[in-house]
């Protein structure tokens, strides 16, 4: 078993100066020597670094045409990729790589750490070395265990574009809100066989790189007034607004926000309707006060996360232009499970 290991950057990928006591990027031989598990072991892993090395608060759309493309131009040397990522913007980049590696057939883990592979406390071996398990893992049949593209960090297994981050202080870092995990890693790995997404099996691997990066996201709050709505709806370029609203899909029944979405859809911009739950999902019509979203054209998000939600629509946009008939059918349509559009509804107990 061969596997591409893709260092983009992050705390993972830091280690301690000895001279300074100051964390600094690690070269490979010095990541080698910290991980020497990595030579030891059946699974053959081979390395790839960024340079320069990028953090994940600089991360932008074209990172992730990067990611996509190495994947793409190793895919038929490998039987599966781990990407090392820092922590505070692994669900985008994961998410939009689930959209740009269209008919996966292999594993894209994505993983990091909370502490640096070199602090004595790090849980970086851990999630790095159990990631790669995972992307090398075969069913009974020969095929690999989980073709898509995930998020593994501190023994759960998420669908990268069900994930989001939830805490910046615990090594549990991650959760999937609204789809279970699709493993638990203990003594053994648990997998949920039946959760996992895959392609068409004989579907050729395709690649999408174009992004259109003019979107938004209106958080509305109590308060909120029309010249901030404005303000965001006007800007210009825009193309699609992330709108975050209360509880399963609820809006001020506000005559002027209605008369400000309804303008915006006419000029062409696309809104989605996503929860500001953490957990939960849209229902356009339930209670009155989203009875105007629907009748300005406000799309229902589902229940898709903000990270999925943005890196779809970026990408929908690079790929489709103008065509906005179509890019709202597919903003309405699971294309790597991303959604759960039917009566069907899972949480993260669901098993």
């Amino acid at each position: 078993m061969k596997i591409l290991l893709i260092f983009t950057g992050g705390t993972i990928s830091m280690v301690r100066n000895p001279a300074t006591d100051a964390l600094r990027p690690a070269d490979m031989d010095t990541f080698k020597a910290t991980v020497p598990e990595l030579e030891a072991g059946e699974i053959t892993v081979d390395m790839l670094s960024f340079d320069p090395l990028i953090d994940s608060s600089d991360v932008v759309p074209e990172n992730w045409a990067l990611m996509a493309q190495t994947v793409y131009d190793n895919y038929d040397k490998y039987d599966g990729f781990v990407v090392l990522h820092g922590t505070d913007t692994m669900s985008y980049s994961a998410s939009a790589l689930s959209f740009m590696l269209e008919n996966l057939h292999k594993p894209v883990i994505f993983t990091g750490s909370q502490l640096p592979v070199g602090v004595l406390r790090s849980d970086a071996k851990e999630n790095l070395l159990t990631a790669i398990e995972i992307a090398a893992a075969k069913d009974k049949q020969g095929r690999a265990m989980v073709p898509e593209v995930c998020v593994f960090f501190e023994n759960h297994l998420f669908r990268a574009n069900r994930s989001t981050k939830q805490n910046a202080e615990h090594f549990e870092a991650f959760a999937s809100n609204n789809y279970p995990s699709l493993a638990k890693a203990g003594v053994h790995i648990f997998y949920r066989e039946h959760l996992i997404h895959r392609a068409q099996e004989d579907a050729p691997l395709r690649l999408h790189v174009k992004t259109d990066p003019h979107v938004a996201v209106l958080k509305l709050f109590p308060g909120i007034t029309k010249d901030v709505v404005a303000a965001v709806l006007n800007t210009p370029g825009l193309r699609g607004v992330v709108l975050e609203t209360y509880g399963s899909g609820n809006a001020p029944s506000f005559d002027w926000l209605y008369e400000c979405l309804k303008d915006a859809i006419d000029r062409g911009i696309i809104i989605v309707d996503k929860t500001q739950c953490s957990a939960g999902r849209v229902e356009m019509g339930r209670y009155e006060v989203s009875l105007p979203l629907m009748k300005a054209g406000v799309l229902s998000g589902h229940d898709i996360t903000t990270e999925a939600l943005l890196a779809k629509m970026m990408c929908l946009f690079g790929e489709l232009g103008n065509d906005n008939d179509q890019i709202r059918r597919l903003l309405d349509t699971s294309l790597a499970g991303e959604i759960t559009c039917s009566d069907e509804f899972f949480s993260p107990t669901t098993l």
